[in-house]
């Protein structure tokens, strides 16, 4: 089976696998993420088979919907391109990134595994958090777990542990303090980091414009 194919089977595998996820977190999270990936590949030298499964499996069982194991999606992921007979290095690789991609994964300290792969989808998921595009998927994900938007008297918990990230029931709006706003200084890639300062400025906005319409000022 050529590599184009491949990826054809591994994106009609996750269309149907996440066709009732929630929207932050659907097979549109994963194209979006698809195609900024291969966009930032263009100028970081990477084998772009590897980007391209890698892109497409990240969130293939994302471990907030599955009480916090963080080994289904892995599992899935080599399941899958077990059957497609993908070669074993391939496949270890991008179960390497499947487990190190995540910003919770950053909250341990030094990152375990690193490869120029890693690194480019790393930066489009993280770029996919941010802008007007992370604050949708934000809220959304915000409703789904039924959290307060915003609560003045809840602020923001910085500089925490892996578990207690995961644990975190606060405001929707503490997400863009304990997250989103530090994504930019922690892209990768050279394209990464100029297409994050745009985004992370609309964020800053944006939250000026939320505090002064919670206050009555506008």
């Amino acid at each position: 089976m050529s590599s184009r194919e491949i990826i054809h089977h591994t994106i009609s595998f996750v269309k149907e696998t996440l066709k009732n996820a929630e929207g932050g977190h659907d097979w549109f999270h994963i194209e979006r993420v698809y195609k900024n990936s291969l966009l930032i590949a263009k100028t970081e030298a990477v084998d772009v088979f590897i980007v391209s499964l890698g892109a497409l499996l990240h969130d293939i069982a994302d471990s907030k919907f599955y009480n916090g194991n963080e080994t289904i999606g892995p599992k899935i992921a080599r399941e899958f391109l077990f059957k497609l007979n993908v070669d074993s290095t391939v496949i270890e690789h991008v179960i390497n990134i499947i487990n190190h991609i995540s910003f919770k994964s950053s909250l341990e300290g030094k990152q375990k595994f690193k490869s120029p792969e890693l690194d480019v989808i790393q930066d489009a998921d993280r770029l996919d958090a941010i802008g007007a595009i992370g604050i949708a998927r934000t809220f959304n994900y915000g409703g789904f777990k039924n959290r307060a938007i915003y609560n003045p008297k809840v602020p923001p918990a910085l500089n925490m542990t892996k578990a207690e990230y995961k644990a975190s029931t606060a405001p929707t709006i503490n997400h863009f303090y304990e997250k989103l706003l530090l994504l930019k200084d922690k892209m990768n890639t050279e394209t990464g980091k100029q297409l994050a300062k745009q985004r992370h400025e609309f964020m800053e906005l944006y939250l000026k414009q939320f505090y002064a319409e919670w206050e009555g000022e506008v």
